[in-house]
């Protein structure tokens, strides 16, 4: 067994609480088994944290999520605060949090299960068997850069504008992440920018090439244009083993990648901070990409997998339980694969199930893979 892991549980808004709870089922079965102990605590972020606190998170949150092992987060936003000024919003929690803990890598896995190949829009010969790794960087870039905003001209009318922007220190981190990865997949690495039109892509693509020859010479390395890289997702997505890019462009490519698996109900991600030196330590945060989904928030319909796998990310990348990781995901897959489905992967001849009952099944099935 391992020892006790610090780990933040933020469930946050809509379907958050619903699909986190099923999580805190798994937690409880691998206390139940010794397989792991964790020291869990639990906070309010976003509009569930605006309502009792007047704010998205507050710097006590962001302290206890500096001291945790690991952060694993649900969902936040909705409606209800939508009308709210834009520095008032609920997903100021999410970014406040990658800024605070310096969470500059986002990894978007896009994986085709078995089961659910028919689920993509995609014909079945084209994303079956689809793994790709899409790391994004997540604190730098347009997001972020300066100066940004929006100004009266003398005519009176207004101009809006950001800044990209990005450093050496920035990219090398970032592609190392990349590179390190794909040592333990394919070996294969696609950078991604715009170097043709941007002076920040052409620094991008000189400060990876220079990278991969000096630290990485054993990766293949291959460079992409982003618009041309979308083109590639869905003409020929399995191509690739692990995309590197910008915030921008991995905020656009992650998401259409992630529709070549069907459901944003399936999707989990990983956000990583860099290793301490000295403890070897890294700040991480883990949620699903499906956002808190309010039109059917409460009614026990959520898809939990995609907090479950983003868990299994956790277990996977913060504290190296490789064989647990795999467990939840097996799990997952022969749980498809008999049939029983949530409303977003719902096929003819499947059974269709809740939230609960679909963590139930997972539950059902690591027990008897794990014992």
């Amino acid at each position: 067994m391992t020892a006790n892991k610090k780990l933040l549980v933020l469930p946050g808004d809509g379907v958050g609480p619903e699909v986190m709870q099923e999580v805190m089922h798994l937690i409880d079965w691998m206390d139940r088994k010794r397989r792991a102990r964790f020291d869990l605590a639990q906070d309010l972020v976003g509009g569930a944290c605006i309502d009792a606190r007047g704010v998205a998170i507050t710097p006590e949150t962001v302290a206890r999520a500096k001291e945790a092992d690991a952060v694993l987060f649900g969902s936040v936003g909705g409606p209800k605060w939508d009308k709210l000024g834009f520095d008032m919003r609920p997903e100021i929690s999410i970014l406040t949090l990658r800024r605070e803990l310096g969470l500059f890598a986002n990894l978007r896995p896009a994986v085709v299960l078995d089961p659910l190949v028919n689920a993509s829009t995609l014909k079945p010969e084209v994303v079956k068997g689809l793994d790709i790794m899409i790391v994004r960087e997540s604190t730098g870039g347009i997001y972020f850069g300066e100066p940004r905003g929006v100004e009266t001209l003398p005519d009176g009318s207004k101009k809006g504008f950001n800044t990209e922007v990005y450093t050496t220190a920035e990219i090398e981190r970032v592609a190392r992440v990349g590179f390190d990865l794909a040592r333990k997949r394919q070996n294969r690495v696609c950078s991604v920018e715009k170097a043709n039109v941007m002076e920040s892509g052409l620094l991008w693509r000189q400060v990876v090439t220079a990278l991969a020859a000096r630290e990485y010479p054993d990766v293949e390395l291959s460079h992409m244009y982003a618009d041309n890289c979308a083109m590639q997702l869905v003409r020929n997505p399995r191509q690739f083993d692990v995309i590197v890019t910008t915030n921008l462009f991995g905020d656009i490519l992650s998401d259409l990648a992630s529709m070549l698996t069907g459901s944003l109900g399936m999707l989990p991600s990983a956000t990583l901070g860099a290793i301490d030196p000295t403890t070897g330590r890294r700040h991480a945060l883990y949620e699903p990409i499906h956002g808190s989904a309010p039109d059917i928030a409460g009614k026990g319909l959520a898809n939990p997998m995609a907090q479950m796998l983003s868990f299994a990310m956790l277990l996977r990348y913060s504290f190296e339980m490789e064989e647990d990781a795999k467990l939840i995901e097996t799990a997952c897959t022969n749980v498809l694969a008999s049939g029983l489905r949530t409303a977003d992967v719902m096929a003819p001849g499947c059974a269709k199930v809740g939230t609960q009952v679909m963590g139930e099944a997972v539950l059902r099935e690591m027990e008897k893979l794990g014992g």
